[in-house]
């Protein structure tokens, strides 16, 4: 009688030894796995701060970006206007004087040095004219990027060594002011970057839009850039025009990619989303 109750009561015991260790196993499982997902909260907090530091950053850093372009936006059409309107209208004056002036009583000599300078005279105007049209870019806001590129082209390797072709999509029209200005001065840096620096004979400009993608591809046989290079020089002193390249690049969301060819060329190509 009395090994049936110690057996019971060993029984229960066991039970109660049994359920105390369940219940403390349990127990600890709920904690850790509180913790864990305290832990995961803890993280996906800190995720999504930095997310919120992040962009916030990138906000700020486009803000300066933008700033910096529309800022060089005011001063090119600032020098363009004193150039159209002082150094041209001085030129002007001043060819209209030469003109007025009585040759009749010069040499020879003197009357070939009046003409030449007649001539150098009209050469500036024009090159004042150019300089102040591309610095303005009127051309862009009449008729668009495509004549404006063709335009530009047409005058920057006109009666150069340079040859040039330009096969632009004539789907692409218009589709916002700021974008285009943003791609033209691009094709402008990269092309004026390359007549100084790469020495061309042959630079082709092509353009495609699909699905709200313009493609643009300058391609040349000069001394070009691969991708790394770009990426090495873009942050140096003497590259500013390549870190204007690409701070417009930024503004736009778009993508630039240097690339040689097996053929020994390079390519430039830009990728552009647009709104059409």
């Amino acid at each position: 009688m009395n090994s049936l109750l110690v057996n019971k009561l060993l029984d229960i015991l066991l039970l109660d030894i049994t359920f105390m260790i369940t219940i403390g196993i349990a127990a600890m499982l709920l904690l850790a796995a509180g913790f864990l997902l305290l832990m995961m909260v803890n993280q996906r907090k800190k995720w999504l701060l930095q997310k919120q530091m992040s962009q916030l950053k990138e906000h700020q850093q486009n803000q300066l970006i933008e700033s910096a372009v529309r800022s060089e936006e005011g001063e090119r059409h600032r020098i363009a206007e004193m150039l159209h309107d002082e150094v041209g209208a001085l030129l002007s004056s001043s060819r209209i004087f030469l003109v007025e002036m009585n040759t009749h009583n010069l040499s020879e000599d003197d009357k070939q040095d009046h003409a030449k300078v007649k001539e150098m005279i009209d050469e500036s105007i024009q090159k004042v004219r150019t300089i102040s049209h591309n610095l303005h870019s009127t051309i862009l806001k009449e008729f668009g990027l495509n004549e404006a590129i063709r335009h530009f082209m047409k005058k920057i390797t006109g009666g150069t060594v340079v040859n040039s072709t330009v096969e632009l999509d004539d789907e692409y029209q218009i589709s916002n002011a700021e974008t285009d200005l943003a791609v033209y001065r691009i094709v402008q840096e990269l092309v004026n970057n390359l007549i100084k620096h790469a020495h061309p004979r042959l630079i082709k400009i092509r353009s495609s839009l699909s699905q709200n993608q313009l493609e643009l591809q300058i391609q040349h046989n000069g001394k070009g850039l691969t991708q790394e290079q770009f990426e090495e020089l873009r942050f140096k002193p003497a590259g500013l025009g390549l870190k204007n390249i690409q701070n417009r690049i930024i503004l736009l969301k778009g993508n630039i990619l240097f690339t040689k060819l097996d053929t020994g060329e390079y390519i430039i190509q830009l990728s552009i989303p647009v709104l059409i």
